[in-house]
């Protein structure tokens, strides 16, 4: 396996240029450089950037950590997305400065379900049951 790619041999290229996205985009965000009603005085967190194989397209995922709708935000960032791409293709080099499209990031909610269903007791029985069956409770049985 070559070193610059992925257990799935996969380049590793778009995940180093998301993430050179990831910190350009949430800096700015930081700073206050992107301007929009709903951007004023809310935090937002950028989580991810996926690019394309061939770096045309980054999928940035957001979450407003201020209790305004993620559309909301999601809407003032499409607005900016030129004033956003011109900013990357400044500071990071590439060839073609790629297209920006957000998008609501979900993962908070799906691992808070994830959380509230192994916490049920219908999934903390079965758990109980497992331990029961573990080498070290059989040990401590036989004793």
């Amino acid at each position: 396996m070559r070193r610059n790619q992925t257990p799935e041999g996969h380049s590793i290229r778009p995940l180093r240029v998301g993430e050179q996205i990831r910190h350009v985009l949430a800096e700015m965000l930081m700073r206050g450089e992107v301007h929009g009603d709903s951007l004023d005085n809310l935090m937002v967190s950028i989580s991810e950037v996926r690019m394309t194989p061939d770096l045309r397209i980054a999928t940035v995922f957001v979450k407003s950590l201020g209790g305004v709708a993620d559309e909301t935000v999601i809407s003032t960032l499409s607005k900016n997305a030129t004033f956003l791409q011109r900013a990357i293709g400044q500071k990071i080099r590439l060839k073609y400065v790629p297209r920006l499209r957000f998008l609501a990031d979900e993962s908070f909610e799906q691992g808070s379900l994830i959380d509230h269903l192994l916490r049920s007791p219908h999934v903390a029985r079965d758990l109980q049951e497992d331990d029961k069956d573990t080498p070290d409770s059989v040990s401590k049985n036989k004793e």
